[in-house]
């Protein structure tokens, strides 16, 4: 049983793009086909073939006088060259840091700005978990690792559009009408798509949320795509809770980490896991970095969001809901056949999992020192909800 909400928008259409050469050719295919206007938003930007590729593709647009605002975070980002940001600004671009740590009117210790989306033109947007680096692209004789975006056209990219302007204005108390479309906007398809935020500062938890109503309301089935998996105690309760009403669960991890600590630390969780009939996976080929979740075949959710306390207090994300049944069940193909290809069951006799005396205390001081992590750089600040 699905909630009804009307906060999803159905004038659109949608498709799922992986990672790699597919996705970037289509960022730089928006950005040199927009006429009007350009938001970047993103976690990491780096100064490789990838990073300097959409670079020049913002420059090539500012020289034809489109606006462009790009918003990196502060942390993430802070290697980008003073050289770099000279060259965007002589071309017209607007970069910004978001909070950058330690630096903050209201002391946000960690925050981060983690969502990635693109909308150009308050009609075409991206939204999804890959960050502007090598490591999301098919380059230089590498795989892209493992994670996927949604391509979107009609009214959520306007609704994206406003959320862009938002960030972009520091969530101002005296906030600016954003100068998104005001016209009505052309039929684009009966696509349903919401969007969804997680910014606890700000009081919205509405990704935790959709997790949350997945969970409690899925009748058959919930598949999960988490990399650094590790929630919290609610999510934890409402696992078991699912569990024992027979709910089949099923949670595809990374094999490879590019965090070892976290890899270590989910581990640690495999037991608990298994012993409530949930069947856990780990994706083999190249590092597993998306985020979604599907029920039923029939809902899904797809962005930014790490299932784990850090996207939850510490770090605003970005995701896309939707229950179009055939993008869903695109989805839902699209993992069925990576589990049968690029994934391994695990149990607690895997060779890679089975646990010695000392691979038990590494797996379980990883988890303390990644929860104690977490509790610090959870911040306990009220603000106005905007």
């Amino acid at each position: 049983m699905l909630i009804k909400d009307e906060s999803y928008l159905t004038n659109n259409s949608a498709k799922i793009i992986r990672s790699g050469s597919d996705y970037f050719d289509l960022m730089i295919s928006m950005i040199d086909h927009a006429k009007v206007n350009i938001h970047l938003q993103t976690y990491i930007f780096e100064e490789d073939d990838t990073g300097k590729m959409v670079l020049d593709a913002l420059i090539r647009a500012a020289q034809k006088k489109i606006e462009i605002y790009v918003i990196v975070d502060g942390y993430a980002s802070q290697n980008l060259s003073n050289r770099t940001l000279e060259r965007l600004e002589k071309a017209g671009v607007r970069v910004r840091f978001f909070e950058p740590l330690w630096k903050s009117k209201h002391f946000y210790f960690g925050r981060r700005l983690h969502q990635k989306v693109m909308v150009c033109d308050s009609t075409y947007a991206l939204v999804g978990g890959m960050n502007i680096s090598d490591n999301y692209n098919d380059i230089n004789g590498s795989k892209a690792w493992f994670d996927f975006a949604i391509y979107m056209e009609g009214a959520i990219a306007n609704e994206l559009c406003v959320l862009c302007w938002k960030t972009w204005r520091g969530f101002a108390k005296n906030y600016i009408k954003a100068p998104c479309n005001t016209e009505p906007v052309p039929y684009y398809g009966d696509t349903a798509l919401r969007m969804r935020r997680n910014d606890w500062v700000r009081q919205k938890i509405e990704i935790s949320n959709t997790y949350g109503e997945m969970l409690k309301n899925a009748q058959n089935h919930i598949t999960i795509v988490g990399s650094y998996f590790l929630p919290g105690k609610s999510i934890r309760k409402l696992l078991t809770d699912a569990s024992k009403r027979g709910l089949k669960i099923t949670i595809i991890t990374a094999g490879k980490s590019d965090i070892k600590i976290f890899k270590h630390a989910e581990r640690w969780l495999y037991d608990w896991l298994l012993r409530r009939n949930i069947t856990i996976y780990e994706y083999q080929p190249t590092i597993l970095h998306a985020k979604i979740a599907l029920c039923d075949s029939k809902w899904l959710t797809i962005g930014s969001y790490n299932m784990n306390s850090l996207s939850y207090f510490a770090s605003v994300e970005l995701n896309i809901d939707t229950t179009h049944k055939p993008l869903v069940q695109e989805m839902d193909a699209i993992i069925s056949e990576i589990i049968e290809k690029d994934c391994i069951e695990v149990d607690l006799n895997s060779p890679h999992i089975k646990t010695t005396p000392f691979t038990h205390f590494i797996r379980w001081c990883s988890f303390q020192f990644l929860k104690l992590t977490f509790n610090l750089f959870t911040f306990y600040y009220k603000s106005e909800e905007s």
